[in-house]
């Protein structure tokens, strides 16, 4: 992967904005997300970014045009997704003349999951994204992860390490791993591949997050991108959340189900890809932010995910 730009970094008092690119977003949620980074930051929305046509927060054009607004406002130093939920991937194809906007001026641009596809688009224009929480979890985000965002945002240093990173039993690779750090939710990932924004991932280390997803979906979803190529060239896959990830007990009489975690050990042994498991990212109680696109480092002897650069300048 190309060197990218790190946006400049924020401070306490900057003037943020509140972005509704994919699903409806729950009014409690997102009011309660909203006052606890108001203790930070100047935090401004649009008025429509409650709004809801079925499964999305309102029309393409409006979302579209919401993210087109927030970058062209200069001192806006941060987007932060309101909700994941689905809608990103159909509005890619209208943001070219966003990820100019966002090359030419760049900022950071915080969010998951469905946020996965607008973090690889802003990748692709050249720009260092944060993996983190959606505005409508911080209401209930613990302490010391609201800290971790806050730091990566701020701070141009390197954050302090994620430790309790578990190598897979299988493997025998304990040195020292390098690579940018690339990915996010892994049915994003999927629908990324063949288009344009398909991620570039050679020498890259992979997070993946998921929820909802069985086993044998999971299993499918890794065989596509191990047929499209992008499985190839990994250093590492680093496994964070598997919310609601498993079989129904009854599903496979006599015959268990491997899990969610065994799927992807195996998948990605045919490459010799080292996995690794057990960082606090993604659908579940926390969710440590990370800095796309910057250099990490995995020290298996430690349990250790370091990484090695920050992201924002």
């Amino acid at each position: 992967m190309k060197d990218l730009v790190a946006p400049p970094r924020l401070k306490p008092g900057d003037r943020v904005a509140v972005i509704a690119p994919a699903g409806p977003v729950p009014r409690d949620a997102f009011e309660a997300g909203v006052a606890r980074l108001q203790n930070r930051y100047r935090v401004e929305y649009d008025e429509k970014v409650l709004a809801r046509e079925g499964f999305l927060a309102g029309s393409d054009e409006r979302r579209v045009k919401e993210i087109e607004h927030w970058l062209a406002e200069k001192d806006v130093r941060a987007l932060f997704c309101a909700r994941g939920g689905y809608g990103i991937t159909r509005i890619l194809p209208r943001l070219d003349a966003a990820a100019a906007a966002l090359l030419r001026d760049p900022r950071v641009i915080v969010g998951f999951s469905d946020a996965t596809a607008l973090l690889a688009w802003a990748l692709g224009a050249g720009v260092r994204a944060v993996h983190g929480p959606v505005i409508s979890q911080l209401g209930k985000l613990p302490d010391r992860d609201l800290e971790a965002l806050y730091s990566l945002l701020e701070d141009p240093e390197p954050p302090p390490p994620v430790r309790g990173l578990i190598a897979s039993k299988t493997q025998s690779f304990f040195g020292r791993i390098t690579g940018r750090l690339v990915g996010g939710n892994l049915e994003v990932l999927t629908r990324l591949a063949g288009t344009r924004w398909q991620p570039e991932w050679s020498g890259c280390v992979l997070l993946l997050e998921e929820i909802g997803e069985r086993p044998y979906r999971i299993d499918r979803q890794l065989t596509h991108l191990q047929q499209a190529g992008m499985l190839e060239n990994l250093a590492a896959v680093v496994v964070g959340d598997m919310v609601r990830c498993e079989e129904p007990a009854d599903a496979w009489p006599g015959n268990p189900s491997p899990t969610a975690h065994d799927v992807i050990r195996e998948r990605c042994a045919s490459y010799g890809v080292p996995v690794f498991s057990g960082i606090p990212v993604g659908h579940g109680e926390r969710n440590r932010a990370l800095p796309l696109g910057a250099r990490v480092a995995i020290e298996p002897m430690k349990g250790v995910l370091a990484p090695l650069e920050g992201a924002v300048a």
